[in-house]
């Protein structure tokens, strides 16, 4: 199971968090800087695999890729495997490529929603639920169509009640 997806910069600071166990807030940060300082120091030759969080349990394993300025971070137990969530993690940021034509950590900050929704089309409460680039890319097109629609009304609806007052 995917216990945390961590997305944060070289300085630490978090771009997307998402717990999928309930966990406090102060233990989410303090996990978040267990993580960082793990993985940052960790030059670009070395497997992409870390044994244990101690905040997360004993079983947790590490899963991370460097791209840029961002790391991308898979918190699991051991009943994952390893080169999957690493391709996993591929998988996820050729989605976020594929919405964002060549992501950036901007991206992340400014459009926070939409990789929210994008993460959740590949893992739902902690389970991988698709994997394939085309299908994530429609389902996130087919709820962009979704959410139009229903912006453009709100605008309409606000504007009509603006004219009574």
């Amino acid at each position: 199971m995917i216990k945390s997806v961590l997305i944060f910069n070289q300085l630490g600071k978090p771009r997307l968090i998402k717990f999928y166990e309930q966990i406090g807030t102060t233990l989410q940060q303090e996990i978040l800087r267990e993580i960082h300082a793990l993985v940052a120091k960790r030059p670009d030759t070395l497997c992409n695999f870390l044994e244990g969080c101690h905040s997360m349990g004993s079983d947790s394993r590490i899963v991370y890729r460097h791209y840029a300025t961002l790391y991308f971070v898979f918190v699991v137990d051991s009943s994952e495997s390893e080169l999957g969530i690493l391709d996993l993690i591929q998988v996820f940021v050729e989605a976020l490529d594929r919405m964002f034509e060549n992501v950036c950590e901007l991206d992340l900050i400014f459009h926070f929603d939409e990789i929210h929704y994008i993460l959740m089309e590949v893992v739902e409460a902690g389970m991988v639920i698709e994997t394939n680039l085309a299908e994530i890319s429609r389902a996130v097109n087919e709820g962009k169509q979704l959410i139009k629609p229903a912006s453009e009304h709100s605008r309409l609806g606000i504007g009509a009640l603006r004219g009574f007052v």
